[in-house]
């Protein structure tokens, strides 16, 4: 037989059982707490760029080297050649393709230069060289800049290290939230952006105005 709750047993009260003590609010402010953001001058670094840290490409120097080397062989080669009244035709085949080798690397560590040159002054003026500077981060800035100015001259594998370069020194919104980087504001030049921007136009409805009729009916 089945035994059913009577009313009494029903009306008794149910007594809560104690739980965990609440936790200090210092502790529970901690928890929720978020890392604040750095911000960083929109006007950027004013200073003169860091000396570039980095030693010539060594791979484009040892080719270039080694193009001069063949050319001159060669050239000595010819010219043994001709004294001796023996054919030069494949000599100058092989000579000419040295001397094309030679003028490309020459040509590639000429703009290398150049570029590096270029790129390492406009990073360091920009805001995120500021938190660079405080970090010392001066040699990361130069492998990228190595590396984008290879991926230029049109190496495929530096564009990737370039691109993950990009990352690590905050170059990219997404690397700068990660980094926990942001711009500030420029006020006083946003001040003056609204001071100097010409008038907008009144649009027709606001040349419109309400006209008094006692004042037009007195006149």
């Amino acid at each position: 037989m089945t035994a059913y709750p009577t009313a009494a047993w029903s009306r008794t009260k149910v007594i809560a059982m104690p739980g965990p003590a609440p936790k200090p609010d210092a502790e529970r402010r901690r928890r929720n707490a978020t890392i604040a953001m750095t911000r960083l001058p929109a006007e950027g670094r004013k200073k003169r760029a860091p000396a570039w840290p980095l030693i010539p490409d060594v791979i484009l120097t040892v080719r270039r080297n080694l193009a001069a080397a063949k050319v001159e062989q060669l050239q000595a080669d010819r010219n043994e050649a001709q004294e001796e009244g023996r054919p030069v035709g494949a000599i100058e085949r092989r000579l000419d393709a040295a001397l094309e080798k030679f003028a490309i690397c020459e040509a590639q560590l000429a703009e290398q230069r150049k570029l590096e040159a270029l790129l390492w002054k406009e990073l360091w003026s920009t805001p995120q060289s500021v938190a660079w500077e405080r970090l010392g981060w001066t040699r990361d800035v130069a492998q990228y800049v190595r590396h984008k100015t290879l991926a230029e001259l049109g190496d495929l594998d530096a564009a990737r290290e370039a691109r993950q370069w990009s990352d690590r020194l905050g170059l990219s919104p997404m690397s700068m939230l990660r980094l926990r980087w942001e711009v500030a504001s420029d006020e006083t030049e946003a001040r003056r952006a609204d001071r100097t921007a010409p008038a907008k136009p009144a649009s027709a409805r606001d040349r419109l105005r309400v006209v008094d009729p006692g004042a037009v009916a007195g006149a």
